[in-house]
């Protein structure tokens, strides 16, 4: 299949390019980024006029739910709801049932994933064996069957010599260390941000020492055995500074946030919405702010989905006991080029937070539009406007607090491997 996709701003990140020119796919791969081409004789031609052609897109946290609990979503409908997001790349958690702790999994969700087609999907595998923080999980054979890194997952290792071994395995491997930084005793049975809507709302808090405790033990760690490491949905302004100390003084350390992080906090919750019921929880709205001066000063490497979707019921009930959790692989680059529109990050630093920074954070080659490089790409309409609902979402999960919210910059196309996996219609 020969693809020409014409007339369209080519917006390339990690090459510095922003022009108008024509990319050119045969046999899966970019063969030529450059002026219009009559030689080029294509079985398809997209015609991208007006249109930002960039790669596709690196999501760094999505949870599937297969294997374990297809009926709330499978690795076919979430990678469905990915292509129309633009998600070219995703990383799994290893909270699977069964959890990511054996090569057999690993195959099985590759193998799906494969069989579906529309995107690459990395698993991260246990860092712990049933992330129970007790045994160390066989990370070298989980290496050896493709895990692109290790964590632990949600569950927090209480014990820290349990913790420090299982950093100095992954280093002797090369792993890269996915965090989740939560003190499990801080944390406690909250479910909600420890400030004045827990207060007016009576739930139970939890405290931003919850999560810079837990940032700062794990760093001293990290130093301790040169382990590389990324931290996952970082949710508060202390938290930014403690690991803007740690780039500075030289540790290999990067991190993410949920790209709702980055627009909704406390407040939002209103009078008991469980749709904004997530983990971490949302903070105050300085939070919010220092999470995007973050990203402006590039201690935040990158924008995730932190996909989570789940059924109705999930969000029936009293807040407390509902599950935490939004479905993001459709608002994902929505959400983050809301922020281009309110001013608060340039285009390029936008889409090199969803495509470069991820990818050079997995080590992975992806996130870039080069010659003999895989044809996966996206295509965005920026002068598209919708306004969100949920429940017409490609993915199983329509638990998302942005309904009614209006959004510019919508996918248009989606390939992967030089296929089209997505048109808007």
């Amino acid at each position: 299949m020969k693809l020409h996709i014409t007339n369209g701003r080519v917006i390339d990140p990690l090459s510095n390019l922003d022009s108008h020119l024509d990319v050119f796919i045969e046999d899966e791969k970019i063969v030529a980024i450059g002026e219009h081409n009559d030689d080029f004789y294509a079985d398809e031609i997209i015609d991208a006029s007006g249109l930002i052609v960039c790669p596709g897109l690196v999501d760094l946290c999505a949870r599937l739910r297969e294997p374990g609990q297809e009926h709330t979503a499978t690795i076919d409908s979430e990678t469905r709801a990915a292509a129309k997001g633009g998600i070219t790349s995703l990383c799994v958690p290893p909270n699977t049932a069964p959890i990511i702790d054996s090569p057999a999994v690993v195959e099985l969700i590759e193998d799906r994933a494969k069989k579906a087609g529309r995107t690459m999907v990395y698993t991260i595998g246990a860092l712990t064996q049933k992330l129970e923080g007790e045994l160390l999980s066989e990370m070298m054979a989980l290496k050896e069957a493709g895990c692109i890194g290790i964590s632990n997952g949600l569950s927090p290792i209480k014990n820290s010599l349990v913790l420090r071994r299982a950093m100095e395995y992954a280093a002797t491997l090369d792993f890269t260390l996915f965090i989740n930084a939560a003190d499990p005793w801080l944390q406690a049975q909250g479910c909600i941000h420890e400030g004045m809507v827990s207060a007016r709302l009576g739930l139970g808090g939890i405290p931003e020492a919850a999560e810079t405790i837990a940032v700062s033990r794990d760093l001293l760690l990290i130093e301790q055995t040169g382990v590389r490491a990324h931290f996952h949905n970082l949710s508060t302004a202390k938290a930014i500074e403690i690991i803007q100390d740690a780039q500075q003084r030289g540790l290999n350390v990067t991190a993410d946030v949920s790209a709702h992080h980055l627009h909704l906090s406390e407040h939002d919750i209103g009078n008991y919405d469980s749709l904004s019921h997530v983990m971490p929880p949302l903070r105050s709205t300085r939070d919010r702010d220092q999470l995007q001066q973050g990203l402006r000063d590039g201690i935040i490497g990158a924008i995730c989905s932190n996909h989570q979707p789940l059924d109705n019921d999930a969000k029936q009930g009293p807040f407390a006991q509902t599950r935490p959790g939004i479905s993001g692989l459709e608002t994902l680059l929505p959400l983050t080029m809301k922020l281009v529109d309110d001013g608060e990050i340039s285009l390029k630093q936008a889409i090199a937070n969803l495509t470069s920074n991820p990818a050079q954070i997995l080590n992975i080659d992806a996130g870039q539009l080069k010659i003999g490089g895989a044809a996966d790409i996206c295509i965005i309409n920026p002068a598209a406007h919708n306004e969100c609902h949920p429940q017409q979402f490609v993915s199983a999960g329509k638990n998302s607090p942005f309904a009614g919210w209006l959004f510019n910059h919508q996918v248009s196309h989606t390939l992967f491997n030089g296929k089209l996996v997505y048109q808007q219609s």
